[in-house]
């Protein structure tokens, strides 16, 4: 009588696995497919960032091989529909996003159907539909790199975003693979609160939220995962953590530019407490950011504060999800290269989680975790959102109290109607 559809999510920036082709592969690919064979979703949807890494141009082939080596493994034999969409086509820098989206579907899951936006219909999937390279023509998907005029005084990145959309168990819902602007510099996310880089997130992020929720297309409850680059807001975290500090700001000699911020501790030899340069956060206390997954600096996080009237999230229980070390020794370590912060995420529309929380089909539960807490996965820890729900066949239930109602019924109208006929009978023959 019970059936369970769990839809696992996950995002990853893959970007230093590509730098690092072969050293970190196999122990990240072990984690996903245990987390596969653990928890046995049904749908699962892989959401990926920096597809070939910072090189490229170089790595795009070893990229290939990462999603055939998914794609083709034995922890994935039951899962016999799959979509795939990979933008590794470069050359055509006006529209590369270097985004990855693969959707597999379990052999048990029935009447799936993607939408196909050019005839603005759903077609049931099926079979392996893999498309690779600029996707231009590609109608089941949506892609687009942000507009350069977007942010005129910085260097234009391969960051944009990639809808899909699916009918699962008769739902509805939006897919969109997200990847946002990064802190250029630190000394620059130091000067305002919140900084300009966080400005910029801000307005790119509620570009897409009103491109996906545009009335060509008829607006649905969406899931946004990928590296939305939030940072913890670094004016406020820096002055609370260099409170019993002396804070030095030095200068370059030829301009009136800030070169670094240094906070020594007043006692304790002078010991230096925090080290800020344009690609350097070296804070003495590294374990505040671990310790108790974080907790003590998770009132930093405030970017998605300002999207709290379309946007929801599963209350955070992991340690900031970046910029942990490419040292394949040191896993739990954060490098001392940017604030740790929670870039890695994923969000819902309002409408997404009152379907995930609503107790009348039955019961559900759901997991937001990272994967490989103590195995090096790169400089990016992956992000899941495991989402269980446990629902009793309503027609099963109609059925069963439609057959109980008309046996009983006919049974008590039977038995009374002989027992009434018989005792009338004998009593009159009497």
């Amino acid at each position: 009588m019970e059936t369970y559809t769990d839809v696992l999510l996950v995002t990853a920036n893959v970007g230093s696995l590509f730098d690092n082709v072969g050293e970190i592969e196999s122990d990240w690919l072990r984690e996903l497919f245990g987390t596969v064979q653990s928890h046995k979703p049904r749908f699962i949807a892989l959401h990926f960032q920096e597809v070939g890494g910072k090189d490229y141009m170089v790595n795009m082939g070893h990229a290939e091989n990462f999603f055939w080596n998914i794609e083709s493994s034995e922890e994935m034999r039951d899962f016999d529909r799959v979509c795939i969409y990979v933008d590794n086509h470069f050359k055509n820098v006006d529209s590369f996003t270097a985004l990855g989206s693969m959707y597999f579907i379990h052999k048990s899951l029935k009447n799936i159907y993607q939408y196909d936006f050019n005839v603005k219909d759903f077609k049931a999937v099926s079979g392996q539909n893999k498309y690779v390279g600029s996707l231009d023509g590609v109608t089941t998907m949506e892609k687009e790199k942000f507009p350069k005029n977007f942010w005129p005084d910085f260097k234009w990145s391969r960051k944009g975003f990639m809808r899909t959309r699916w009918i699962i168990h008769n739902q509805g819902l939006d897919l969109v693979n997200v990847h946002l602007f990064h802190d250029a510099s630190n000394l620059i996310a130091c000067n305002a609160s919140p900084s300009i880089y966080s400005a910029n997130r801000q307005k790119a992020l509620r570009y897409v939220i009103n491109r996906i929720s545009e009335s060509s297309y008829t607006p649905l409850p969406f899931f946004l995962f990928g590296d939305f680059n939030f940072r913890l807001d670094t004016l406020s975290l820096v002055q609370n953590l260099s409170t019993s500090a002396e804070v030095q700001t030095v200068k370059k000699d030829s301009s009136n530019e800030v070169e670094k911020i240094i906070c020594e501790e007043k006692d304790n030899d002078h010991k230096i407490l925090l080290h800020i340069e344009t690609k350097l956060f070296a804070y003495l206390h590294q374990a505040v950011f671990r310790e108790d997954n974080g907790r003590a600096i998770l009132k930093y996080d405030k970017e998605i504060a300002a999207f709290q009237d379309v946007i929801a999230e599963e209350e955070i229980l992991f340690p900031p999800s970046y910029p942990y070390s490419e040292d394949y020794t040191k896993p739990t370590q954060y490098m001392n290269t940017r604030c740790p912060s929670w870039c890695d995420r994923i969000l819902m529309s309002h409408t997404a989680q009152d379907i995930i929380h609503r107790r009348d089909e039955g019961e559900s539960s759901v997991v937001y975790n990272i994967l490989g807490p103590n195995v090096c996965m790169g400089d990016h820890k992956v992000t899941f959102y495991l989402y269980i729900h446990t629902y009793i066949h309503t027609y099963i239930h109609t059925y069963i109290h439609t057959y109980i109602h008309t046996y009983i019924h006919t049974y008590i109208h039977t038995y009374i109607h002989t027992y009434i006929h018989t005792y009338i009978h004998t009593y009159i023959q009497m």
